[in-house]
């Protein structure tokens, strides 16, 4: 075991009880308050992870509660390390064996939401400067480790963070994959809408980001055939329910959450449930727009815009939908390759944005991120990573999600997840092993000693 390997392991303990106290903290945004721009559970996330740095002898400041950071060096130069506390929202009814905000140890295992993503790696960070700190390595920079809690929705947290204290000099963010990620695709929000609809009532999804885990929808008596719709749902193992009511029939479909960024590894209980109906012969105007546009397709094809390049291809996912005042009305959430423009995929589109049953709007979107692979930034962050893991199969990658990285300069994302590993993250059962804890801990050590001498 080396020296730091060493440290480490003796901050294994101190390692758990920080990340549990996080846990225990329901950090999904919700309604503002005066001194809680993103309501009080990401303010309370925040305001533990600064006392916990504080405790440790770390120089902390408090962005008025939209971002907070721990630093210790010296020196003109800030490496940022960049991480979230806000989560995607968790519920027992949403199929979690255990309580989603108390966290589990079972076998070397830790379970909860945010042990992974993005808590886990933020305490993997605190570790580190502990760490560093302890074996007295000479800092000719500023070591910032730097806390949002707003980047599940919307990275406001980071614009103000940047706003008041400027860019890094490099970084990174442990909220992606290792062995770095040298390229994020581009993003494009947007809304679609019903126009005429026979539907008294749909509602499904918790998070745009989230590929809908759940969807419920209301519709006539005798509307549809319920065994062409029972069949179709079996021929394609997809878990549903129908109630039967004097007024109406509720159906429910069962699918299974992934990250908006990787939708193949999800089941869209939107989609699945719109295209029962609409082969069980319900005859309905925004049934037709859905399936004719969207289907079960997590490409764009049915809007016009597949695409891909050499680092990947176009991914589509619907997150959210409900209905208010008559109009149904869902989310849309696109990642497209890093070497296209938003412009042109929007331009493959246009033909499709409109339809007798419903229409499309693009309100948001983000160009894409790129560093070369053997820019200084990345090859430092990837021999980190190959120095402890000895892993050299696997390089640096672009992916779909989008990090911190887009909105602050020279940073990119490094971890939290290793190679071909699952976390159930933005899932049910989220989990880290503990042992994976502590190794980030020595990747980060490894890393900002590579960033050091630079």
């Amino acid at each position: 075991m080396s020296e730091i390997q060493k440290l480490i392991a003796a901050h294994e303990e101190e390692l758990i009880q920080k990340l549990s106290g996080l846990v225990r903290i329901n950090s999904v945004e919700s309604e503002p308050l005066a001194d809680a721009p993103f309501g009080a559970g990401p303010r309370d996330a925040l305001l533990a992870a600064l006392a916990m740095m504080e405790k440790d002898g770390f120089k902390t400041v408090n962005l008025d509660n939209y971002a907070g950071y721990a630093e210790m060096g010296e020196g003109e130069q800030v490496i940022g390390i960049i991480g979230h506390l806000d989560i995607v929202p968790a519920a027992m009814s949403d199929g979690w064996d255990t309580d989603p905000f108390e966290p589990v140890i079972r076998d070397g295992v830790i379970y909860g939401r945010g042990v992974a993503d993005d808590k886990g790696a933020v305490v993997a960070s605190m570790i580190a400067m502990k760490v560093l700190r302890e074996m007295n390595v000479p800092l000719n920079k500023r070591i910032r480790l730097i806390m949002g809690t707003n980047e599940e929705t919307g990275s406001k947290c980071l614009a103000h963070y940047v706003a008041k204290e400027g860019h890094v000099d490099l970084g990174f963010t442990p909220d992606g994959e290792f062995p770095g990620v040298h390229g994020e695709k581009g993003m494009i929000a947007g809304v679609y809408r019903s126009k005429q609809t026979n539907i008294r009532y749909i509602q499904g999804g918790t998070a745009k980001n989230v590929v809908c885990p759940k969807c419920t929808v209301r519709v006539d008596k005798i509307s549809y055939s319920t065994k062409a719709l029972t069949d179709w749902f079996h021929n394609n193992s997809i878990q549903f329910t129908i109630e039967n009511t004097d007024e109406y029939d509720e159906i429910t479909v069962i699918g299974n959450a992934a990250h908006a960024s990787t939708p193949e590894l999800g089941i869209n209980a939107i989609s699945y449930l719109m295209m029962g109906l609409k082969q069980a012969g319900f005859q309905d105007p925004f049934v037709d727009f859905y399936c004719s546009r969207f289907g079960l397709y997590y490409d764009g094809t049915g809007m016009g815009c597949r695409c891909s390049d050499e680092y990947g291809a176009l991914t589509w996912n619907n997150g959210v939908i409900s209905m208010k005042d008559g109009v149904i009305e869902g989310t849309i959430d696109i990642r497209f390759p890093v070497q296209m423009s938003a412009r042109s995929v929007v331009r493959m589109m246009q033909d499709n944005l409109d339809h007798e049953g419903g229409s499309v709007e693009i309100r948001h979107t983000a160009e894409p991120l790129f560093f070369p692979q053997d820019s200084q930034l990345v090859q430092a962050l990837y021999s980190a990573y190959t120095e402890v893991t000895g892993d050299t199969e696997h390089e640096p990658m672009t992916i779909g999600g989008g990090t911190y990285a887009k909105g602050i300069h020279n940073t990119i994302a490094f971890g939290c997840a290793f190679p071909d590993k699952d976390y159930r993250i933005h899932n049910t059962n989220e989990y880290c092993p503990i042992d994976e804890l502590l190794k980030q801990a020595e990747i980060y050590v490894r890393a900002i000693q590579n960033l050091l001498a630079i």
